[in-house]
C-alpha cells in the first residue's frame, strides 16, 4: 500500500523505520509537527520523525494545523491508501480522515478501551497496572474510541519508569504497526468495535500534577515519581524551592517518619509518607544535574524535624 506516516516525538521512530523496511508498502511522505524551539539557545529543530524521514529521503510535511488546504491539497494528491499514526500529537479533521481509503489507523500505547487519551503509559505506572500493552485502531472523531485491529501486550515491572515502559511499547507497537498495515492490505484483518465496559481515560500529566502528596502511602508514592518520570518529572519543595524526585524506593521497615518528614544517614535519606517511609534513591536540585540522595543530604545539612512539601 501507499502509506503517509504521521508522528512527531522519538517514540514514534520505531514504528516509521519497520514501515520503511517492510518491504511491502511505500511509506510516501510523513507528516509531523512544525519545527520547535529546543536547547539553550532555543534554536528551531526538526521533530526526530522529521529527521528520520529526511534521512530515508521521503517527503516530510509540517502543517501548522492538519485542516491547512495547502496540506489537504498535497495529501489528496499522495493519494495514500492508508495513514499511519503514532503520537502525531495534533487532532484530525473529518476532511483529512476521508482522504485515505482505508483510512487513518493509529498506534496507541494501552489495551483500548483502558486508558484513552494524551498519557496512557503514565497512567497505567501511575494506577500500578500489571499490564498493559498496545493497541492499534481505526481512527474516529472521538477520543481513541474507534474499532480496534490489534493488540500485544506488555508487562509493567516494578521498578518501571514511564520512560522504560514506553520504549518496550514503541517497539513491540511497531511490528504490531507493520503487521496491521498487511492485515488491511491482505483484506484478512477486520477492526472490531471497542466495549463499553471498561473505559478509563488518561489526560496529559502537567506539572502541576506531578507533585508528591507525602500523605499518600509510600507505594503511591513511587508510582508517581516512575509515572512522571521521565516528564514531566516529580517534584517537591525543600525550604521553599522546588527538589526533582528522580528515584525513590519504599522502605517497608521506617515507620517512624510522619509525613514528608526527612532522616538523613551517612548514606542513606528517607521521607516519612502515609504509611511506611522511602528512600530517596537520586534527586535533582534546581539548576543542578541529578545525584544521589544521600549526597544531596550531605550537601544541605537537613535540620532535625525538616520535612518536605508544602
Amino acid at each position: 500500500m501507499k502509506l503517509v506516516f504521521a508522528g512527531t516525538p522519538e517514540v514514534a521512530v520505531p514504528a516509521l523505520d519497520a514501515l520503511i523496511a517492510s518491504g511491502r508498502h511505500e511509506v510516501a511522505a510523513v507528516v509531523t509537527r512544525p519545527d520547535a524551539p529546543a536547547g539553550r539557545g532555543r534554536r528551531l529543530v526538526a521533530s526526530p520523525v522529521a529527521q528520520r524521514a529526511e534521512e530515508a529521503g521521503i517527503e516530510v510535511l509540517k502543517p501548522a494545523r492538519p485542516r491547512d488546504e495547502d496540506f489537504l491539497a498535497r495529501l489528496r494528491e499522495i493519494a495514500p491508501d492508508c495513514c499511519p499514526v503514532v503520537a502525531y500529537g495534533a487532532l484530525l479533521p473529518g476532511v483529512a480522515l476521508d482522504v485515505p481509503r482505508h483510512g487513518w489507523v493509529n498506534l496507541h500505547f494501552s489495551l483500548l478501551p483502558a486508558w484513552r487519551g494524551a498519557a496512557p503509559v503514565q497512567h497505567a505506572v501511575m494506577a500500578g497496572d500489571e499490564i498493559t500493552g498496545a493497541s492499534t485502531f481505526l481512527i474516529e472523531e472521538g477520543l481513541d474510541s474507534g474499532p480496534v485491529f490489534g493488540t500485544v501486550t506488555e508487562a509493567v515491572r516494578p521498578t518501571d519508569t514511564s520512560g522504560d515502559l514506553l520504549t518496550r511499547l514503541a517497539f513491540a507497537g511497531a511490528g504490531l504497526l507493520a503487521a496491521t498495515m498487511d492485515g488491511i492490505e491482505d483484506g484478512t484483518l477486520k477492526a472490531v468495535p471497542q466495549p463499553a465496559e471498561g473505559v478509563s481515560l488518561a489526560p496529559k500529566i502537567n506539572v502541576e500534577d506531578a507533585e508528591v502528596d507525602w500523605s499518600a502511602p509510600a507505594l503511591r508514592v513511587d508510582r508517581v515519581v516512575r509515572a512522571c518520570t521521565p516528564a514531566p518529572g516529580a517534584w517537591t519543595l525543600f525550604r521553599g524551592e522546588r527538589l526533582k524526585l528522580v528515584q525513590v524506593a519504599p522502605a517497608p521497615d521506617r515507620t517512624e517518619l510522619t509525613p514528608g518528614q526527612l532522616s538523613a544517614g551517612k548514606n542513606n535519606v528517607y521521607a516519612g509518607s502515609g504509611s511506611h517511609a522511602v528512600e530517596l534513591l537520586w534527586v535533582q536540585p534546581q539548576g543542578k544535574k541529578p545525584m544521589k540522595g544521600a549526597d544531596w543530604a550531605r550537601g544541605v545539612r537537613i535540620a532535625e524535624g525538616e520535612r518536605l512539601g508544602a
